[in-house]
C-alpha cells in the first residue's frame, strides 16, 4: 500500500534533513489551507444530500419518506444545521491533509534511523490526523441536533444550542457520541492515504489540468464511497447516540444493538441510507480530493 502525495518528505530528508527543519511556514500551511476551501465547497453543494440521509441513519426510513420530512420542514429550514458542518468539515478536513502531511515529515524523519517501513509511518500519520480531527466532535454533535426535526423546537440555531448543552449539561454533553467518531475516523484515514496513490496510478494517464481533475475525483470519489459504506453502521450509531440530549452515556456496541433490534435484526434496514451514503460520498470526496489537488497547483 503506498500513497503518493504532493510533497516528497523523503525527497526532503535526502538533503540531510535540513529542508525539514528549515522548510517554509507557508508552504506547510497551504495543505491546510487548500483542504478547508476543498471541503468548504462540498458542503455547500451537498448539504441537502447529507441531510436526507441523516434522516434515514436516524429513523431508518426510505429516502421517499426523508424527502417528504424536509418538504414539511419547509424550504427555509433546509440549510438549518448548515454552519456546523460548514465550520466543523472546513477545519477536519484542514486538519486531515495538514497534519497528515506534518505527521509524515516527522515520523519520516525518525523512521530513517529506526529502518521503520514507510508504510507504518504513513499509516501512523494517517491515525494520529483521524484521532485529531475527534477533537471536533462537538460540531457532529450540534449539526445532528439541528437536522433532527424532533428538536425543532428547543434549538433555534448552532450558538444556541452551543450555549444550551454548555449551560444545562456541561462540555461532556458536546462529546456525546465520541468512540464511534474515532473508531472511523483512524481507520478510515489509513485507507484514505494508503490507498490514494495506487488508485490514481491505475486510471489513464492525464496530459491536461482537466484530465487531472478528472482522475482527482475519480480517485477521491471510489475511494469516499467503499470507506462510507465500510464505516456506515458506525455512523448510525453515532447519529442515534447525539440525537440523545442529557441522560445516561449509553456504550457505542449497546447503541447498536438497540438499532439493531429496532430493524429487527436486518442488515439491509441496518445499511438503510447506504445507497444515498454511497453516491453522497462519491461525490462529496471527488470534490474534495479534486479541488485540493487544484487548489494545490494554484498555490
Amino acid at each position: 500500500m503506498g500513497v503518493v502525495t504532493t510533497m516528497d518528505p523523503q525527497g526532503e530528508l535526502g538533503k540531510g534533513g535540513h529542508a525539514l527543519i528549515g522548510a517554509d511556514l507557508g508552504a506547510r500551511g497551504k495543505h491546510y489551507v487548500c483542504g478547508s476551501f476543498a471541503a468548504f465547497t462540498n458542503i455547500i453543494v451537498t448539504f441537502p444530500i447529507q441531510k436526507v440521509l441523516f434522516r434515514q441513519q436516524l429513523h431508518g426510513v426510505r429516502m421517499s419518506e426523508a424527502v417528504r420530512q424536509l418538504q414539511r420542514d419547509g424550504l427555509g429550514r433546509l440549510y438549518r444545521g448548515l454552519v456546523p458542518p460548514l465550520l466543523q468539515k472546513s477545519t477536519t478536513v484542514a486538519i486531515m491533509f495538514g497534519l497528515y502531511e506534518d505527521f509524515s515529515r516527522l515520523l519520516l524523519r525518525q523512521a530513517r534511523s529506526s529502518g521503520t517501513p514507510e508504510i507504518i509511518t504513513r499509516s501512523a500519520a494517517a491515525a494520529l490526523a483521524g484521532t485529531a480531527e475527534a477533537a471536533l466532535t462537538p460540531f457532529e454533535r450540534v449539526q445532528t441536533l439541528l437536522q433532527d426535526h424532533r428538536h425543532n423546537g428547543r434549538f433555534n440555531n448552532t450558538a444556541h444550542t452551543f450555549r444550551t448543552l454548555l449551560r444545562e449539561y456541561g462540555v461532556r454533553e458536546c462529546y456525546r457520541g465520541l468512540v464511534p467518531i474515532l473508531l472511523r475516523n483512524g481507520p478510515s484515514n489509513i485507507l484514505f492515504f494508503g490507498l490514494r496513490g495506487p488508485i490514481k496510478q491505475r486510471l489513464p494517464d492525464a496530459r491536461t489540468r482537466a484530465g487531472h481533475m478528472a482522475n482527482d475525483f475519480v480517485c477521491g470519489g471510489l475511494l469516499g464511497a467503499a470507506l462510507g459504506i465500510m464505516f456506515y453502521p458506525l455512523n448510525v450509531v453515532k447519529s442515534r447516540a447525539q440525537a440523545q440530549v442529557g441522560g445516561e452515556f449509553v456504550p457505542c456496541r449497546q447503541v447498536l444493538m438497540t438499532v439493531w433490534r429496532e430493524r429487527g435484526g436486518s442488515i439491509v434496514l441496518l445499511f438503510r441510507g447506504a445507497t444515498l451514503n454511497y453516491h453522497r460520498s462519491l461525490l462529496s470526496w471527488g470534490i474534495i480530493n479534486a479541488t485540493y489537488e487544484l487548489l494545490l497547483k494554484v498555490f
